[in-house]
């Protein structure tokens, strides 16, 4: 596995070439981009990327949790949490294979 990491300025540097705006309206697109996305998945709603996959958060209830020093029981609380389930597509760019353009997510 690489150690390489993708960050922000990466994304906004590939803005910037792509598109061909400053970098500081570069930077201000990426951040408008993912407070857009944070927003809607703080509301609950489910963020679709076409090609790219769908973010959701789910519901998790509480249960029982068993700390693994002691072994002693504790309730974990109620929670949201995020998922992600990646598209067919990316699937196929991961694995280094041709995306089926008929599949359907």
């Amino acid at each position: 596995m690489t150690t390489n990491t993708l960050t922000r300025a990466d994304l906004t540097e590939a803005v910037f070439q792509a598109v061909g705006l400053s970098r500081n309206e570069s930077a201000q697109m990426v951040e408008d981009l993912l407070e857009e996305i944070c927003t809607a998945l703080s509301k609950g709603e489910t963020v679709k990327l076409s090609s790219f996959g769908t973010f959701a958060v789910r519901q998790k209830s509480q249960r029982m949790g068993r700390n693994p020093k002691t072994g002693d029981e504790v309730p974990i609380a109620p929670r949201r949490v995020l998922v992600f389930r990646p598209s067919h597509v990316l699937k196929a760019v991961i694995n280094g294979q041709t995306p089926d353009p008929d599949k359907k997510d």
